[in-house]
Order: C-alpha cells, then sequence, then structure tokens
C-alpha cells in the first residue's frame, strides 16, 4: 500500500465560538442547578430524551448535547455517544440527565446501569461523570449521586 492511497476520512479539530446559549456561563454548584438546566431543556419532552452537560474545570456549562432520544419509557444511550461529545468539547467533566415522561423520577435498572457504565467509560478517558440526574414535567427531580447509585 503506497502513502497516496491513504486519505483522511474525517477530520477532528476543535472549535471555539462565543457561548450565546442561555447555559453560557452557568455554573453548577450543585444537584439542583443541574436539575434546572435540564429540565429547561428537556422536562417537558414526550419521550425520553437523555442530555449531556459538558463541564470545564471550574464546572462551568461549556456545552449541551441531546446524546438520544428514545421512546415513552425508555432511551438506551451509549456511553460512546456520550463521550464523544465531551472529547469534542474539551470538557473536564460531565453530568448527564434524562426525563422520565410518566412524572415518576425514581431511576430504573437501566438507568442504574448506563450510569455505571458511563462513569467507567469516563474514568478511563479522564472525563469524570459528577451526576446523572432524572428530571420530570411536574418538578420532580432524583440524583442518581445523591441516591447512592455514583
Amino acid at each position: 500500500m503506497n502513502l497516496e492511497s491513504i486519505f483522511e476520512v474525517v477530520r477532528i479539530r476543535q472549535e471555539i465560538r462565543e457561548a450565546k446559549e442561555a447555559f453560557a456561563a452557568y455554573k453548577i454548584t450543585s444537584p439542583m442547578d443541574a436539575e434546572k438546566l435540564a429540565a429547561s431543556y428537556i422536562a417537558d419532552e414526550d419521550r425520553e430524551v437523555f442530555l449531556v452537560m459538558m463541564l470545564n474545570t471550574k464546572n462551568e456549562v461549556i456545552g449541551l448535547h441531546r446524546a438520544h432520544v428514545g421512546s415513552l419509557n425508555a432511551s438506551v444511550v451509549h456511553p460512546r455517544e456520550v463521550m464523544k461529545s465531551a472529547i469534542l468539547n474539551n470538557a473536564a467533566s460531565i453530568i448527564v440527565s434524562h426525563q422520565h415522561p410518566s412524572g415518576d423520577p425514581t431511576p430504573s435498572m437501566e438507568d442504574i446501569e448506563v450510569t455505571r457504565r458511563i462513569a467507567e467509560a469516563g474514568k478511563t478517558l479522564g472525563i469524570q461523570l459528577l451526576d446523572h440526574i432524572i428530571v420530570t414535567h411536574k418538578g420532580n427531580h432524583m440524583s442518581l449521586k445523591e441516591k447512592g447509585y455514583l
């Protein structure tokens, strides 16, 4: 194989833009801060949406990404989709969130398992998963970290 036949399929580069979004310079200091931000973006959805909040070293939100849109009662997200957005945004840490359209923020076994898998992937990559917040349209929320799952 000669070098002329090798070509770059995808070029990845960091893109820095002035953040004009509502989350610009939003600092996460507690699970309630993360819940408010997540709820403002996904609480009223009619299907489960998995949101990734990317943070810098000062816990300021540098990006939000909808990693997956699921069905009425399930959202099967893969750690690679979560970590891809974190890597491309040079995130120091992340908080993930999804909403339960039922209004009950109790985590399912799948919620707990995906949290564990994302945390493991983050350890490997050096991107800490700080929390997984479940929000609802009723204003209820649950922090999996506060409940001891993380």
